[in-house]
């Protein structure tokens, strides 16, 4: 897949890296010039020292031929204009980054149907560790209405049940198994044991009943 990100701030030069990583092709767009080096240095990946909001820029970065346009620096206006203007090449998908959660109503008035703002997500994801002590890690998943919970077992009236005597059900779905560092599909028949790690897909509004099942 061919990725174009422009911004090479934190939030893009981490996901530059995370793209490069998992075998996918990345140019970074950046008008810093500072930001422009560091990138070069730090990352296997075309870097073009330019305005993102330029065409010629986006044409020597070859948008025509990208996947996805990734809009990540931290200048709502900036992404949003580049956005449109990638909009004109047909790029099947375009990402935009917003800082100002006010803004994102703009974003999609112009078509831009991926706008995220990592800045909430991160708060998002802390107040959930933080109101749940008790959970090893979490995913939100889909539009916030479902996580994905780890948990370790802990709860005696679980422990020697079978996963198809407790799951699924219309709250949660025991999805994982950890065990000796590989992640299992579970069969029904899969005997659970104290302090076992179990992933567990769980709706959000059912988050504190589904963790005291296992807690």
């Amino acid at each position: 897949m061919y990725v174009v990100i422009m911004g090479a701030g934190r939030v893009g030069l981490t996901l530059a890296n995370y793209l490069v990583t998992s075998g996918n092709d990345v140019t970074v767009i950046e008008s810093n010039n500072g930001l422009c080096s560091e990138a070069a240095a730090n990352l296997d990946a075309l870097v073009i020292c330019g305005n993102g909001t330029n065409t010629k820029t986006l044409e020597d970065a070859n948008i025509s031929d990208a996947d996805v346009f990734v809009a990540a620096t931290g200048f709502d206006e900036a992404n949003l204009l580049s956005c449109i203007l990638v909009k004109e090449y047909d790029v099947s998908k375009i990402i935009a980054r917003v800082s100002n959660p006010d803004h994102e109503e703009a974003f999609k008035k112009v078509g831009i149907d991926y706008v995220i703002s990592p800045e909430l997500t991160a708060a998002g994801y802390l107040e959930k560790l933080i109101n749940r002590p008790k959970i090893a890690d979490l995913i939100v998943v889909g539009k916030g209405n479902a996580e994905l919970l780890d948990i370790s077992i802990q709860n005696s009236r679980v422990v020697g049940k079978c996963v198809g005597d407790l799951s699924p059900t219309d709250d949660y779905i025991i999805a994982a198994i950890h065990q000796n560092g590989e992640m299992r599909i579970p069969h029904d028949d899969w005997v659970l044991k104290k302090d076992e790690k179990i992933s567990v897909l769980v709706k959000t509004r059912a988050v504190k009943k589904v963790t005291s099942v296992f807690i």
